[in-house]
């Protein structure tokens, strides 16, 4: 039975301390707050989910709202494993970062296993000062079950918006089955797709930006030599 599943999550800053003021979920999602520190100005959250994973059919609705200057990591559960479908799956997810607001989304790697079909759309809107850092993994599938690319169609749309005004937009559409993905250009003999956003890191006073976070993911991605394949 297809699942038709929404959450919505509000965070807001109290005390320099980010609470999650409203917390709304539809099965098979569950909301936990798994902040060690209840103390620190970091609020994390795990989105949990007691399906095995997306199904045939299933629509989803997350909507994130960050009032001015709260601090918010979303964790999720486990691998997003994509099963077999015939007419495929969706999943809508709007973020609304008020000014100095912080996210981070990194999620684990999405799996899709062979037929399945997914369609996904990311709208992400932040204020002056806001900050973004925002991550997807693909992998190929079940590689040692021998689904090396075998799923119809992964489609995900992620835009990103500064006061309202459209600033990045990054389209991932893959379809094995009428594009070579090992080619020059697509995925070269890689498994995996990986996409890393760092928008922002203004202050909450809407001045200056956080170089030395920048520079230190900079840096960390500079160190990180792929593998020789030859």
């Amino acid at each position: 039975m297809a699942m038709n599943a929404k959450v919505i999550i509000r965070a807001a800053l109290r005390d320099g301390i980010t609470q999650l003021r409203e917390s709304y979920y539809t099965p098979p999602f569950r909301v936990a707050n798994i902040t060690e520190d209840k103390k620190e100005p970091l609020l994390h959250l795990m989105l949990m989910c007691s399906s095995p994973g997306i199904l045939d059919g299933d629509e989803y609705d997350i909507r994130l709202h960050l009032e001015a200057g709260s601090k918010l990591q979303l964790h999720t559960q486990s691998y997003q494993r994509l099963f077999h479908m015939k007419e495929g799956a969706s999943q809508s997810m709007e973020v609304h970062l008020e000014r100095g607001a912080s996210f981070c989304y990194l999620p684990h790697p999405c799996s899709p296993h062979a037929h399945s079909i997914f369609r996904g759309r990311n709208k992400l809107f932040l204020a002056e000062g806001a900050q973004l850092i925002w991550g997807e993994v693909l992998t190929c599938g079940r590689k040692l079950s021998g689904e090396i690319f075998t799923f119809s169609k992964y489609h995900t749309i992620t835009e990103v918006f500064r006061n309202n005004k459209l600033v990045l937009r990054e389209n991932i559409n893959l379809q094995p089955s009428v594009m070579d993905l090992s080619a020059m250009g697509q995925l070269e003999g890689y498994t995996h797709q990986g996409s890393l956003l760092f928008v922002g890191g203004g202050t909450p006073d809407g001045g200056g930006r956080n170089e030395d976070l920048r520079q230190k993911i900079q840096d960390y991605l500079l160190g990180q030599t792929p593998e020789d394949t030859s």
